[in-house]
């Protein structure tokens, strides 16, 4: 069985930071992640409004790092909650219950760029660098063809 799911989505809120009553951390938001196609009729696309849950370190990292408006990259599973509200009817939610979260965008020009991102397996991953930025030559750097013969060069 497999129960998987990546989004990339903007917060709608700051994430709130809570502990359970064995002081376990774990952190609640919301992303705005976009459909890929839009609407027939109005030309927009359609978004969805998706709760997610972190626990442990990961919560601790979202709740130190992220607020509303910042681009997030999460990656989790997909877990449907049964619940009682206070009139005692009987609802379903669901939810994201985050295992990774990556910075989905770099920090504004006003301060330092952020690399990397908080997995529950506890260490840092380099960040997606954008397309277009400079890099090193060498083994694996990418380089423009010329126009040449016409001839692929494989």
């Amino acid at each position: 069985m497999l129960n998987h799911i990546d989004l990339m989505g903007r917060l709608t809120r700051d994430p709130e930071l809570r502990y359970t009553q064995s002081n376990t951390p774990v952190a609640t938001f919301t992303l705005a992640v976009d459909r890929d196609f839009a609407d027939k009729a109005t030309g927009q696309r359609p978004t969805d409004f998706i709760d997610c849950v972190a626990w442990r370190q990961t919560g601790e990292f979202v709740s130190k790092y992220f607020t509303k408006g910042s681009m997030a990259v999460v990656s989790g599973r997909l877990q449907i909650r049964d619940w009682t509200d206070r009139e005692g009817n009987k609802r379903r939610s669901a939810e994201i219950v985050v295992d990774n979260v990556y910075f989905g965008e770099s920090k504004r020009r006003d301060s330092a760029p952020q690399t990397g991102g908080y997995n529950a397996g506890g260490y840092n991953r380099p960040a997606p660098t954008s397309y277009g930025t400079s890099a090193p030559t060498g083994v694996g750097a990418f380089s423009e063809l010329d126009d040449g013969d016409g001839e692929l060069p494989f």
